[in-house]
């Protein structure tokens, strides 16, 4: 498994072509990389393919940083969590 600390951007681009290849544990540890990296975009072009874990992640990561935006954007997107995190947090802080 990859660290952050020590990918190189060689690393990160044999690890990005696997994933391109079909490699489901290329593309995990892509997610979690990118999560550990804080890379949204990343992130979000990974749940676009249809990654439940980036979709996971940039819930999470949305509900920490209090990203109304986010959290409304995977739930029109079809999240049932990120509209579920989303009506808490409404309720919680009111509708922006």
């Amino acid at each position: 498994m990859w660290n952050v600390h020590t990918m190189t951007d060689d690393d990160l681009t044999e690890l990005r072509a696997q994933a391109d290849q079909g490699s489901q544990n290329a593309i995990d540890q892509l997610v979690e990389l990118a999560a550990e990296r804080g890379d949204l975009e990343e992130l979000r072009r990974f749940a676009a393919r249809g990654s439940t874990d980036a979709v996971d992640l940039l819930i999470e990561l949305a509900s920490e940083r209090g990203d109304v935006e986010e959290l409304r954007r995977l739930a029109d997107g079809g999240s049932r969590t990120a509209a579920e995190v989303l009506a808490e947090t409404e309720e919680e802080y009111g509708p922006e």
